[in-house]
């Protein structure tokens, strides 16, 4: 059973000052990942690391090659102390940088070589993945998000088990959490939904929530969750509805 995990930027930094991690959440989210992490995926946020140095740069309006350089060293040190933190806790894992492994194409990703990822799972070991910069065809570069790469992933896969933490409890919806969404439902909701707290390039809940609608119109449901309570990792990972489920309507 292939599962796709991914655990925000907001649960592993302080998204409101720059490279500026939290090591007791990061080793929280490595231990609860180590009761499960078999056939998984983890793709997490960049954070602080990446959208504070993102936009500094003007990136994705703006082609900075500077820009470029800073912000993916920048979220390759977070994911080397996630890496650390799950090796810690026992999981073998290895990361995979978007921006040497993907080409996109108007900010959406076009080709992806993801022959790593496969032989990795098949060879027992998790691969890491986060949000990055990438070179573009059509705009030089851009961004692709975490969100985006557990849409694609997830779809490559078939993955049994899609699962997004965030740091509130789902979706919320005139003060309370939705236990479902369809895109039947986004009409309703969407000009309700924010964005994120702190600096985000990405789109925020809205993005992550249009995302996980595509993959629902494949017929792969997911579940929005909040990643900051302890053992929620866990039971998402069993597969447990927690959260917001995305879906298709009925």
């Amino acid at each position: 059973m292939t599962r796709v995990l991914k655990i925000g930027g907001s649960i592993l930094t302080d998204k409101s000052r720059e490279l500026s991690s939290r090591p007791d959440e990061i080793a929280r989210v490595a231990l609860e990942i180590s009761s499960c992490p078999e056939d998984l995926v983890l793709i997490h946020g960049a954070g602080s690391f990446g959208h504070i140095p993102a936009r500094k740069f003007g990136l994705p309006k703006e082609f900075s090659r500077q820009g470029l350089r800073v912000t993916h060293s920048s979220v390759v040190r977070l994911c080397d102390l996630v890496v650390e933190a799950l090796s810690r806790a026992g999981v073998d894992c290895l990361p995979v940088h978007p921006l040497s492994c993907l080409v996109l194409r108007d900010g959406r990703i076009d080709r992806f070589f993801d022959e790593p990822v496969k032989e990795m799972l098949k060879d027992g070991i998790m691969p890491v993945l986060h949000g990055d910069v990438a070179m573009d065809a059509t705009g030089k570069a851009a961004i692709v998000s975490g969100d985006q790469l557990v849409a694609y992933l997830a779809k490559v896969l078939q993955a049994e088990v899609v699962a997004v933490g965030s740091n509130v409890d789902g979706v919320l919806f005139s003060g309370r959490t939705l236990p479902k969404i369809t895109r039947k439902e986004l009409p309703a909701v969407e000009n309700a939904i924010g964005g994120s707290a702190g600096v985000d390039v990405t789109g925020g809940m809205r993005g992550k929530l249009l995302e996980l609608l595509e993959l629902a119109d494949l017929g792969i449901d997911s579940v929005i969750f909040n990643a900051g309570r302890k053992g929620n990792i866990a039971r998402a990972l069993k597969g447990e509805c927690l959260g917001t489920r995305i879906g298709r309507a009925n």
